[in-house]
């Protein structure tokens, strides 16, 4: 399997699919300088690349391929998880607009909903229109974001695209080497044209040719796709989507076990993932930090949490999200408070409640005036919350149990894992949620092994609390 890979995973990444002995093709130049011999510049089977909020990676292209792929990585850890996505890069759908925006129009692909920019169609789009649509930019299920859309079509990889444009002329895209097409044994179907990448003056015309010949193959399929629809079709749906695309989250544990790989290949400063995925900042400050010392073993010491956050964030005052990932790949915010209190290892984060609902399993109503105390401590499986009433009144304790918690510098995330413990205000202990837990097995949400850890949390606050 051929795969290119770009991110802050990248290194950990390329160790496990060389041993795997999985081709690694279109390295950057910082991997070509980390491993000895060379990366071919072919076009790859896959693209993996980190998310934009770095919390974990998007495996895109071939759909046997991304299955190798998501074999070689889903047991990485027990906090890593892996969703397929709804709406795969460079699908082709039949979609409905259900809503105009300023800026875009939101559209009903059938299998979920994307954002089609108004400059990346050509036609007026209103409420209610169908349109033929391909994914662009496809986003985890994490995201507040939708997929972006475009009614332009394109396919292709590392070294070329092919663009639709319904042309009979095939040509290079604007600032490409004209010739390069023209001296290749084959051409892009009628209506495509071709747009040679950076990467592409670094490989050989054989190379080129099989890239322009696999796209050309994905080209070709989208076209009669196309025909073989009826040009007003009644539903939603998909239209092509051989390409699929699979999200990987990587938790606080699979953090650090990819720190144990890339220190097999360089120096790797402990938490070196875990810090790079809270800030541009912080990422900046690991590859300086690295780059300055020498590989003699004195990277790798304990996760410097306290350094990292008073230099990074949060500090006291500061605003916290709390980010409560689900097992089957969304997530809700608990709300934004206030850092109150940090230690070595942990922050407190206040926040005032409203009134309306009832407070989660402790059954009783949220009222005005009440807060919400939550301490959050790096790496452990749980974290409390104290809700008080308006006179400091404990009204009850709610102990959640997740994934171990990590503290970046605007949010704490995790994953939670259902079951969690409670202390009523009258000091009963009640153990809610396992049937939740048991359901998310089930379903291929949680693994058995994540689950029994989840148990076993749980059994150790019952009998602590």
């Amino acid at each position: 399997m051929k795969v290119r890979i770009r991110g802050i995973y990248a290194t950990a990444l390329t160790r496990l699919f060389d041993d795997a002995d999985h081709a690694v093709v279109q390295a950057s130049q910082p991997i070509r300088e980390r491993f000895e011999g060379e990366f071919a510049v072919e076009e790859s089977e896959i693209a993996i690349e980190t998310t934009d909020d770095r919390q974990g990676i998007g495996i895109h292209g071939e759909s046997g391929a991304v299955d190798t792929a998501v074999s070689q990585l889903a047991d990485l850890e027990t906090d890593t998880f892996s969703w397929t996505g709804e709406l795969p890069r460079e699908a082709v759908f039949t979609g409905r607009v259900t809503e105009t925006l300023g800026s875009g129009a939101v559209v009903d692909c059938g299998t979920g909903t994307g954002f089609l920019p108004f400059s990346n169609t050509e036609q007026r789009v209103d409420d209610g229109d169908r349109l033929r649509v391909q994914v662009r930019d496809p986003v985890p299920p994490w995201s507040d974001d939708r997929p972006v859309l475009d009614t332009n079509f394109e396919v292709g990889g590392g070294l070329v695209r092919l663009v639709r444009d319904g042309s009979v002329e095939t040509s290079t895209g604007p600032g490409t080497a004209t010739d390069v097409t023209e001296l290749l044994p084959n051409d892009p179907p009628d209506g495509w044209r071709a747009r040679w990448t950076d990467a592409s003056e670094q490989a050989a015309f054989a190379t080129l040719s099989d890239a322009l010949a696999a796209a050309n193959d994905r080209a070709t399929a989208i076209d009669a796709a196309l025909s073989a629809a009826a040009e007003t079709e009644a539903e939603s749906g998909v239209l092509w989507d051989d390409p699929a695309t699979t999200w990987l989250w990587f938790g606080r544990a699979s953090r650090f076990r990819l720190d144990e790989i890339r220190r097999t290949v360089c120096p790797t400063m402990a938490g070196h993932h875990r810090i790079k995925a809270g800030s541009t900042g912080a990422s900046a400050a690991v590859d300086f930090v690295e780059a300055v010392c020498e590989p003699d073993g004195a990277l790798q010491s304990e996760f410097p949490f306290a350094t990292v956050v008073r230099q990074f964030g949060p500090a006291e005052n500061d605003g916290v999200r709390i980010v409560h990932g689900k097992p089957d790949g969304s997530r809700i915010t608990l709300g934004e408070g206030s850092v109150t209190d940090r230690d070595e290892s942990s922050i407190t984060v206040r926040r005032e409640m409203t009134a309306g609902g009832t407070y989660d399993a402790l059954g009783i109503e949220r009222h005005a005036g009440d807060t919400a105390i939550t301490k959050l401590t790096e790496s452990k499986w749980w974290y409390p919350t104290v809700y008080r009433d308006v006179d400091g009144k404990r009204r009850g304790t709610y102990v959640n149990i997740c994934t171990p918690v990590e503290i970046f510098p605007d949010a704490a995330r995790y994953i939670d894992l259902h079951v969690d413990v409670v202390k009523h205000a009258d000091g009963r202990i009640e153990r809610v949620d396992d049937a939740e837990l048991d359901a998310a097995v089930a379903e291929g949400h949680v693994s058995e092994a994540l689950a029994e850890k989840a148990r076993e949390v749980a059994d150790m606050l019952e009998k602590a609390l």
